[in-house]
């Protein structure tokens, strides 16, 4: 098979991997007089610490696999083209891909071929040759194989910027019963090994200057949303469970796309929960750079998150005895938990109020979204305290614009409660209605 036929399949075949934030197009030289051209085929983009949005190859070694994920398109038992890559074909790929400035790093993960510990080895080669013999320098992510031996992880860490392993389901039940090959000891083992080592490396780069870095970017995993009976509160909770005990630098999540007719997988004309997989996403914001816990944002009795409200806004609208909150007295903390103020815009006020009392009027030059602020915010002067609204009038206020972009152009009634639509959301979501708590 011709290598450029093998990117097809294999890049195809990644897409499902969360590791991007757009995909690749095709423009030849000549398009508009222009110079330099890009290959849509595989080349997603990612953006790096300091802000800038780099180009990656996005690849799997092989999609030929010994396992039976049901979830999954590469399965053993789907029916769809396969393709391995021989490592210095996939090197020299990546290289010349490099040479003529389409890419800027390689995303490389793979099925699983004859065992982990055999994928293992043949991803490392090909990091080798990039590294050793091209002593190619750009970011290389590398998915971390469930199953191989330690030695193997921790080669290539060795050769990665950042390494991550698929945590796939949210609970063991689901995995068992959708991906009974791979089991929570095999994933959660290479993900403690990794973290252990970045420690480890952290400690001897203090003392030896030279020390080689193991994964210095950290790393991630994945999980799957929709795919199971699991709720948010379950997600929400496991999420922070791998950010304390791992030290994650992300967990991503990934709406269920339906790609095969299974009876323990939703039905295929079901779209994918994207509405779900944001309010996620903005959950594990809150986690990871707001100072809140997964048991403030949901409970046992209350699993789903409201469809129409933000996370913050509804953890507000369930604490309206802490507002409103005066921006010039109160703490850096309480000001973070404001709907409608971030953390650039905590720190600003924080900053501003050194110099001079702030009004309201003063807040929105912040930063501050005053559309959702002015509820629960308090400034100096007449006529700066919030409406004295009720808790509905807010509620109301607060889920228009979402209700209204989400119904008003299928000609829907706006309601107060509006149900969500089940290709959005997925049924289980019905559990938070009429409303938060």
């Amino acid at each position: 098979m011709q290598t450029l036929k093998k990117l097809k399949i294999l890049s195809d075949s990644a897409k499902y991997d969360v590791a991007c934030t757009s995909s690749g197009v095709d423009r030849g030289a000549s398009e508009n007089g222009g110079m330099g051209n890009a290959m849509a085929s595989g080349i997603c983009h990612s953006f790096s610490a300091d802000g800038r949005c780099i180009s990656l190859l996005k690849v799997l070694m092989t999609n030929s696999c010994v396992y039976d994920c049901k979830y999954c398109v590469n399965r053993r038992s789907n029916d769809v083209p396969r393709a391995t890559f021989q490592p210095r074909e996939l090197a020299d790929l990546a290289m010349n891909f490099y040479r003529r400035n389409y890419i800027e790093g390689l995303f490389l993960s793979s099925g699983i071929l004859k065992n982990p510990d055999y994928t293992c080895e043949r991803m490392i080669e090909v990091l080798r040759i990039l590294r050793e013999e091209y002593h190619f320098n750009g970011y290389i992510h590398a998915k971390a194989i469930p199953g191989a031996d330690s030695l193997l992880v921790g080669r290539l860490g060795a050769l990665a910027d950042r390494m991550s392993v698929n945590i796939e389901m949210p609970s063991q039940k689901s995995l068992a019963l959708l991906a009974p090959d791979k089991s929570k000891t095999n994933i959660l083992k290479p993900m403690g090994f990794i973290t252990g080592k970045i420690k480890e490396n952290a400690t001897e780069l203090v003392r030896y200057r030279h020390t080689p870095k193991f994964a210095p970017a950290g790393q991630s995993t994945q999980m799957i949303i929709g795919a199971t009976p699991d709720s948010d509160f379950q997600i929400l909770k496991l999420t922070e469970a791998l950010y304390q005990r791992y030290e994650l630098k992300r967990v991503f999540f990934s709406a269920y796309i339906p790609v095969s007719n299974d009876p323990l997988l939703p039905a295929l004309t079901v779209k994918p929960p994207l509405l779900r997989e944001h309010r996620l996403y903005q959950a594990d914001w809150l986690l990871r750079f707001y100072g809140f816990a997964a048991d403030e944002l949901l409970d046992e009795t209350h699993q789903s998150f409201h469809p129409m409200l933000d996370p913050k806004c509804n953890w507000a609208l369930n604490h309206l005895e802490l507002f409103p909150v005066d921006v010039n007295r109160a703490p850096y903390e309480m000001i973070l938990r404001v709907p409608g103020i971030g953390v650039k815009s905590a720190r600003r006020i924080t900053a501003a109020r050194r110099s001079g009392t702030l009004r309201t009027d003063n807040l929105k030059k912040l930063g501050v979204v005053m559309k959702r602020a002015r509820y629960f915010v308090t400034a100096a002067g007449r006529g700066e305290r919030p409406p004295a609204l009720t808790r509905d009038a807010v509620l109301r206020a607060l889920v228009s614009d979402s209700c209204r972009e989400l119904y008003e152009p299928q000609g829907e009634q706006l309601s107060l409660f509006p149900a969500p639509k089940p290709q959005l959301w997925g049924e289980e979501a019905m559990q938070c209605l009429p409303g938060p708590r």
